[in-house]
């Protein structure tokens, strides 16, 4: 990948069904830790190719979402992003990443007056984030269910 990242925009209705299509034919390979061997042509040619695991759980993924009309864009996990594409990954203002950076919340190094936050920065305070959330909602629904706010089991 020559760029820094390469977007996909929301597919057409056609290709969000091809999508799923595809999508539903490849996802019983994911996961499975071992290269997967595929077949394909056009027209003029047809050839088999290997495709590394990775690589299968990461089309799987792609194609999920392209079945249900979202757009995809891919970074390299090294790559240093700008603090609007950091925001954007985070899906929050690039005001709001500037306190995350100042309060050292995701590390990052300057180059002139401009930051730069690598990947794997961003995702690992993601991961933080979200495992955070997972545990908060956790404990609500532990508080619902021992104060018997109508969701306990049946």
């Amino acid at each position: 990948m020559n760029t820094l990242a390469h977007r996909q925009l929301p597919p057409t209705p056609r290709d969000a069904a091809i999508a799923q299509s595809t999508y539903e034919a490849l996802s019983p390979f994911g996961g499975m830790d071992r290269p997967l061997n595929v077949s394909v042509r056009d027209r003029e040619r047809e050839q088999t190719i290997d495709l590394p695991a990775g690589v299968v759980d990461l089309l799987v993924h792609v194609l999920e979402a392209m079945a249900a009309g979202q757009g995809v864009t891919l970074i390299p996990e090294r790559a240093e992003l700008t603090t609007v594409q950091a925001a954007d990954v985070l899906n929050v203002s690039r005001p709001f990443l500037i306190k995350l950076l100042d309060r050292k919340s995701i590390p990052h190094r300057k180059v002139g007056r401009h930051r730069r936050i690598r990947m794997e920065d961003v995702m690992a305070y993601k991961n933080a984030i979200d495992r955070e959330r997972e545990q908060v909602l956790e404990q609500l629904t532990r508080e619902a269910q021992a104060g018997d706010m109508g969701y306990g089991s049946r």
